[in-house]
Formats: structure tokens, C-alpha cells, sequence
């Protein structure tokens, strides 16, 4: 044996006894050698299971036989290892440089944004494109049970007056069709909501809208602004908006799952919400474009949104967390109406 090979002293557990042995071990010829006062063992460098460096705690080597090394003093451990140009991997020498561990994070917070950005919506694109309507449908149909058993209520506004409602949509609804192409199939829905949805309309998916009673009596002077209310609603519909936050939102789970591991349902949860929150505003344009649209094919001016946004603004936020919320700035639509 060549005795200039640096040498260790540590504890040897043979995996069959409790009791520790003393032991030297070396590195030579591509394998490590054991020397205790019962054996003298050799294993091949590549079966070793070697410990990583880390600043304090013992190390431990698991042997191919099932025996284990433990050596107490970590200084004296890396200082052998060194001394026995023990090779260290990548991820190690990474994990023992600020500079590297930095350079990672900045990476990794730079693809998290970018999976976020474009990632997820690109693959919730080709998830919508393999699933039919009649999901969209279903989902909806399930969220309006859902809702009307958690925060809504049977409408209190009398017949006549939902007819008149229901009416001057579809009259406009036809005229657009008419014109601009061929527009989704809707269900139009009365209900009667607390403070948490307030002066509200939103659209479920699969073609469901629902008016709350409250919005109806802010907007009871205008008629028109609240068919552009609707017009916007059912370009959620026809973009199919509902659906694709839904699939949106549970691929953002799935990765965050992945990520955060089992142990917390409502952190995994999180990030979906944030995720929806901020892909809304994008939808919210789009169905912005399809209401000015409909509104000037139905021959309605679309500058009376602007008594709609202004009534709004003046009501609570957080009274209002869909209508208000998740919006692009007032000033923006506005703008966007006006014109």
C-alpha cells in the first residue's frame, strides 16, 4: 500500500452490530480502503455513497455492503477530503458559493415569471383547443349551483322588469348578429346578492350571466349601459374566458403542487389565485372590444358606459371584488369608450 495516502480516523459501523469500531480509511488505486482492528475492506469509489460538505454536522458514508462511516468532525473530514482529492460534485460546489446560489435563485425567479407570463397561458391555449363546449357547459352549470347556494338569491325584481331587461339584450344581441358574425348562446340570470358581490354581472362558463338586482337598480336610469354591461359579459362567453381561467388556474396548482409538495392545500392554492387575478385584466380588454363592438352593430352609442364606470367608482371596492377588482383602470375604459 502506498503510505503517503492521507488517512482519516473515524467510527465504522459494519451494519450488523450496534457497537462502533475505530477505523483509518484511504483512497487508493480507485478504491476506498477500511483498516479496523477486525477487517480490511476495499470498495470501488463509484459505490460509495459520499456525504455532502455542508458547514457544520457529522458526515456519514454509506458503504455498498450497508456498513457506514461516520466521522464527527466535519473539519477534519473535508480537510482529508481535499487532502485526498475526493471528487465533489457540481451541485455541491454550487451550493457552497453565495455568488452561484444567487445567480440561481435570479435564475429561477426569472423562469418562474416567464412560466407564469407566457407558459402557463400558452399551454392552457392547447388545452382549450382539445376540450369541447359541453365541458364549459358543465363547469358552468355546476358554479351557478354552487353560488346560488353560497351567496346568491332569488331576484326581487319584479317579471315585467326582467323581461324588459331580458328583451333589450337579445334585440341587440340579433342586430350584432346580424352584422358582426354569428354570437355565443347565452342564459341570462337574475339574482339578488349581498354586500359580497354588491352592483355585479359576470359570466360563468359554458354561456350562464348573471345580473344582480343591485346593479340593475344603480343602472335603472340607463338601460343601455346596462346592455353593454351584458355585451361585455357574453364576450367572456364567446371568448370562452371562464374556462380558460379555470384550466389556467389548475395548471398553476399542478406546478405549484409539484413545487411546494402535499403538505399545504392553501399554499398551492395561492399562487392559482394570483395567477387568475392578473390574466383578467387581458380578458377584460377582450371583452371590452367585443361590447363596444355589439353596442355600435345594435346601434347603441358606446360613451354610455361612462355613467356605468363612473357609478361604480363611486361605490365600495370592496364591495365589488369581480366588477371593480380584477378590471383594467376606470380612466382606461373610459377612454376606450368614449373614442
Amino acid at each position: 500500500m502506498n503510505d503517503v495516502a492521507p488517512r482519516l480516523h473515524l467510527d465504522y459501523f459494519d451494519g450488523r452490530s450496534a457497537a462502533a469500531q475505530t477505523a483509518d480509511i484511504w483512497i487508493e488505486a480507485g478504491q476506498l480502503w477500511l483498516q479496523s482492528p477486525l477487517v480490511r475492506l476495499s470498495y470501488p469509489l463509484a459505490a460509495v455513497r459520499w456525504p455532502e460538505r455542508q458547514r457544520h454536522g457529522q458526515r456519514q458514508v454509506l458503504l455498498p455492503d450497508g456498513g457506514v462511516l461516520s466521522c464527527m468532525q466535519a473539519a477534519a473530514w473535508d480537510d482529508w477530503a481535499r487532502a485526498a482529492l475526493l471528487p465533489e460534485s457540481a451541485t455541491v460546489r454550487w451550493m457552497q458559493s453565495w455568488r452561484l446560489v444567487a445567480t440561481a435563485f435570479a435564475l429561477l425567479v426569472v423562469l418562474t415569471i416567464a412560466g407564469w407570463r407566457w407558459g402557463v397561458p400558452a399551454a392552457a391555449h392547447g388545452v382549450m383547443a382539445l376540450l369541447p363546449a359541453a365541458a364549459d357547459a358543465r363547469v358552468g352549470a355546476q358554479a351557478l349551483a354552487s353560488l346560488d347556494q353560497q351567496m346568491l338569491k332569488p331576484s326581487a325584481l319584479k317579471p315585467e322588469q326582467q323581461r324588459a331587461i331580458a328583451q333589450r339584450f337579445a334585440e341587440a344581441v340579433a342586430l350584432a348578429d346580424r352584422q358582426i358574425g354569428p354570437l355565443p348562446d347565452y342564459r341570462l340570470h337574475f339574482r339578488a346578492a349581498g354586500k359580497a358581490l354588491g352592483p355585479n354581472a359576470f359570466a360563468l362558463p359554458g354561456g350562464d350571466i348573471v345580473l344582480t338586482d343591485d346593479l340593475v337598480r344603480l343602472m335603472d336610469d340607463t338601460p343601455d349601459a346596462l346592455v353593454g354591461v351584458l355585451a361585455h359579459e357574453l364576450g367572456h362567453v364567446r371568448h370562452r374566458h371562464g374556462m380558460r381561467s379555470v384550466v389556467q388556474a389548475g395548471l398553476v396548482g399542478v406546478v405549484a403542487g409539484l413545487v411546494i409538495g402535499d403538505f399545504s392545500a392553501l399554499l398551492a392554492a395561492a399562487p392559482a389565485v394570483l395567477a387568475q387575478a392578473a390574466y383578467s385584466r387581458d380578458f377584460e380588454r377582450e371583452a371590452d372590444d367585443d361590447a363596444r363592438r355589439l353596442m355600435l352593430a345594435a346601434g347603441i352609442k358606446p360613451r354610455v358606459m361612462v355613467a356605468f364606470f363612473e357609478r361604480v367608482a363611486k361605490e365600495q371596492p370592496s364591495q365589488m371584488p369581480i366588477a371593480i377588482a380584477s378590471h383594467p383602470a376606470n380612466e382606461e375604459r373610459i377612454r376606450f369608450f368614449s373614442d
